[in-house]
């Protein structure tokens, strides 16, 4: 599975802080926290219909993410929403978007590790792509990669930074094996998710996903937990082993670039009868009547708040 280079996107536009140019013509400092040490935190937001899905809970967790890694002058909901909305404008998308927002801890006065060397504000990057839903819906396969996912003693999941080392070497693998993604555990040998989305079992009607001890605290997750509950699904969030991955009825991933997907084949499992199944479509479809009635427009009301 590899993502194929849309040509709508040979001339599109990026914002960097405060000024939109072209992508040929987009330049990040060498001095940038971001290139010194992966400094920087970051989301990933779809646009349906020229709506943004759960954006302020996007928003939300980016201006989290930047306070938990002490970040100075951090942008406020409405500055970041005007940005997107800037972008999307200039290159004039209203549908099929993939946005990736990276608020990295800016420039520094001379290289180096120290946060005090960076005395002038955090840089804002805003970079929308026409993008369709990158997995294939008919069914993905997953190997177990030797590449752990940290607890929160380690490095704390819920920063959604972006030093993504454990990911592309987990990716690495995967892309050795010759499937589509890699399943990685946590460090006492539980699921943890995979290197780029979260994981979901379904077993004898039961959705149960990993609690948030080793993966980040997904929107597409909540969503989809959020649907269970509504529905009257029974649903969990729960340790699970390997062994429960195999035996499982049916597997899905979730994410904001892949939206909900199934799983097929682990470790050279056949997951299932080895198709999608009834509770992947059937969440699939409730959580598509979700972003229609819950997606949000870029500058309406809904930024006037300070979180």
């Amino acid at each position: 599975m590899l993502q194929q280079f849309d040509d709508r996107n040979t001339d599109i536009k990026v914002f960097i802080n405060g000024v939109i140019v072209h992508r040929d013509a987009a330049a990040i400092s060498p001095f940038d926290s971001v290139v010194q040490g992966g400094d920087a935190v970051w989301e990933g937001l779809r646009l349906y219909g020229g709506r943004i899905f759960r954006l302020q809970q996007h928003l939300d967790r980016l201006r989290s993410s930047a306070k938990a890694l002490a970040f100075d002058d951090i942008p406020s909901v409405d500055t970041l929403a005007s940005a997107i909305g800037a972008t999307l404008d200039a290159n004039g998308m209203h549908d099929g978007v993939h946005i990736r927002l990276t608020l990295t801890r800016g420039v520094k006065v001379t290289s180096g590790m120290d946060p005090r060397l960076n005395q002038s504000g955090p840089t804002l990057i805003v970079l929308a792509e026409y993008k369709a839903p990158v997995y294939d819906t008919g069914g993905l396969s997953l190997m177990t990669s030797s590449v752990r996912r940290f607890r929160p003693d380690m490095l704390d999941p819920k920063i959604h930074h972006n030093n993504l080392i454990q990911s592309i070497l987990a990716k690495i693998e995967a892309n050795a094996a010759g499937v589509d993604d890699a399943l990685m555990l946590d460090d006492r040998g539980f699921i943890a998710e995979t290197n780029a989305t979260h994981l979901f079992l379904v077993h004898q009607g039961t959705v149960s996903t990993p609690r948030v001890v080793a993966c980040p605290e997904g929107v597409t997750r909540s969503a989809v937990l959020e649907v269970c509950n509504r529905a009257g699904i029974d649903h969990c969030e729960r340790d699970l082993s390997l062994t429960e991955a195999y035996r499982a009825d049916e597997c899905f991933c979730t994410g904001t670039m892949g939206e909900l997907a199934a799983v097929t084949c682990i470790d050279g499992r056949v997951i299932g009868e080895g198709s999608v199944g009834t509770m992947t479509q059937r969440l699939s479809g409730l959580f598509g009547e979700l972003v229609v009635r819950e997606a949000e427009a870029v500058g309406d009301g809904v930024f006037s708040r300070e979180p």
